[in-house]
């Protein structure tokens, strides 16, 4: 397929996408629900199929071709060759950006339809009425379906145990228009996707990817040379000998850097910030919807403030028609009058210009709630999330499941458990009194975290079958003095399967008979 013809039929494709908005109504109901995930499946399949067309024509290295052109120097070529070339630079260029933008749209489309399938995935699944077999929609879709034992009568069972959040799914650059959602994002919203992001992008201690040596030697000519040199991670314990090997016996190393690999709990830049955009939007609509309630509980006057607001918006684009539009210092000075004119006529400033405490300690109130509230809710959402993931599901399955959160890290060192040290309880109070979304303050969350990473190690061979959502909910009651009922309701799953898990974890912790003791010893090994 020609270039040009590859990135037009791309910049439509992901025009339709755009246009055609996303629906949650009647999720709940099988119709619904197969329909968006089959049309996002369908999707996602094209979007990787024209990434791996662009792939085979160079559109991750477009620049390229450049280096084809100027390679005279300007006294070897004539002045019309060199206006020939410097117009052929101006078209590759435009090409070469073209290609790495539409790459760069399409690759934040995939993740971001990968993201959408995920909590569909985990939101839903089907059961055979025949065999009562269970199918995951991936699975559900492949059979076309048709369960193995030849029934196509099936039944849609909603599963409230795993960690999913559907209403983010309309917030996500499913276009690949990331940087047009950026860009739109308010103040205070910019301040609560660098908070999402900087989570995602905690980075663990990495392992040594390359060397750089800076080394004098004394070449075959006996001068002194100064060179740096890169070695790869497999000379770690001998780069000394190697140097040697290399320049001779008597080589000196003057500096030595180690570069590692710093991998990072969510390892690809665009699902990071599709995920990031996606909960700060979700988190925005939960904001607007709440937001007069919880003003109307903490402010002296909610109407004035509200008077307030209006004013100030009614005069932020205003201007006389006897100021010349240009006059900006006029234009202000002429709007901070009139709006202090205003303010006077309903007592909002006294006869000297100066607000009223009480306006003036509502207007601090806001800010604070918007700062430490507002500002905060998409945050305790995603790290709840994560959290609520790492804890329900088992290791092997965060290697192979689609799960909500693609190319998250199947485990987390020290330095990435750091992202779960902070909780804002508040924030955890406001989203449980005015929202249906259930979250419980857990202290020392990254602490819960490494006792389940540990105890994966320890069940890795064990012959005990797990359920994994009430394994996380056991550990939980054992390694905090949370009450067992509010663990159970906040992760949807029956007390009698957490107690049962409890005891499984005291199974392996406290074996009591020599032949479970010696096989805890095998497993462990």
């Amino acid at each position: 397929m020609p270039e040009s013809v590859l990135v037009n039929k791309a910049e439509n494709y992901l025009k339709e996408i755009a246009e055609d908005s996303i629906s949650l109504d009647d999720i709940e109901e099988f119709e619904s629900f197969k329909n968006l995930y089959f049309k996002l499946d369908d999707r996602l399949n094209y979007l990787q199929k024209m990434k791996g067309d662009m792939d085979r024509q160079g559109y991750t290295t477009p620049f390229t071709s450049l280096s084809k052109y100027g390679t005279k120097t300007v006294s070897e070529a004539p002045a019309d060759e060199i206006r020939e070339t410097s117009r052929h630079n101006q078209i590759f260029r435009s090409t070469a950006n073209a290609k790495k933008n539409i790459l760069d749209r399409v690759k934040s489309a995939i993740d971001s339809h990968m993201i959408a399938l995920g909590n569909l995935e985990q939101f839903g699944y089907v059961k055979c009425n025949s065999c009562y077999k269970k199918y995951s929609m991936s699975e559900f879709k492949d059979m076309a379906g048709q369960c193995d034992c030849k029934s196509k009568s099936f039944s849609f069972k909603v599963n409230k145990e795993l960690t999913h959040r559907l209403d983010i799914i309309p917030y996500l650059p499913l276009s690949g228009n990331y940087m047009v959602l950026r860009n739109e994002l308010s103040q205070y919203t910019k301040e609560s996707y660098k908070q999402v992001m900087k989570i995602l992008k905690q980075e663990r201690k990495g392992h040594v990817k390359t060397i750089t040596l800076v080394i004098k030697f004394k070449d075959e000519n006996n001068r002194l040379i100064r060179k740096t040199i890169t070695l790869g991670s497999e000379y770690i314990d001998n780069y000394e000998e190697e140097a040697r090997n290399r320049y001779g016996r008597n080589v000196r190393i003057e500096d030595i850097k180690f570069h590692r690999t710093k991998p990072a709990i969510i390892d690809d830049k665009h699902a990071r910030t599709a995920i990031a955009l996606a909960y700060v939007g979700y988190a925005q609509r939960i904001i607007t919807e709440i937001e007069d309630d919880i003003l109307k509980r903490n402010l002296t006057d909610f109407k004035r403030i509200n008077k307030y607001d209006e004013i100030l918006e009614e005069y932020e684009n205003k201007r006389p028609d006897f100021i010349d539009e240009y006059d900006h210092d006029a234009i202000d000075a002429w709007r901070k009058s009139e709006i202090e004119k205003r303010f006077r006529s309903l007592n909002y400033f006294d006869r000297f210009g100066n607000m009223t405490r009480s306006l003036r300690r509502d207007i601090k109130i806001r800010e604070n709630i918007y700062r430490n509230i507002f500002q905060n809710i998409a945050y305790t959402m995603i790290v709840w999330d994560m959290f609520r993931y790492y804890m329900t599901t088992s290791n092997s399955s965060r290697k192979i499941n689609l799960g909500p959160f693609p190319y998250i890290r199947v485990e987390l060192d020290r330095e990435q458990r750091k992202a779960f040290q902070t909780t804002y309880d508040k924030v955890i109070e406001i989203l449980n009194e005015f929202t249906d979304i259930k979250i419980i303050p857990i202290p020392e969350m990254d602490l819960l975290l490494y006792e389940k990473f540990k105890f994966e190690k320890e069940i890795r061979n064990s012959h005990i079958k797990f359920n994994h959502v009430a394994l996380g909910a056991a550990l939980i009651n054992q390694n905090s003095e949370i009450e067992l009922e509010r663990i159970s309701n906040a992760f949807n799953i029956n007390e009698s399967r957490i107690k049962k898990e409890i005891k499984h974890i005291d199974q392996i912790k406290n074996p009591k008979s020599d032949k479970s003791k010696k096989f805890l010893d095998l497993i462990k090994k």
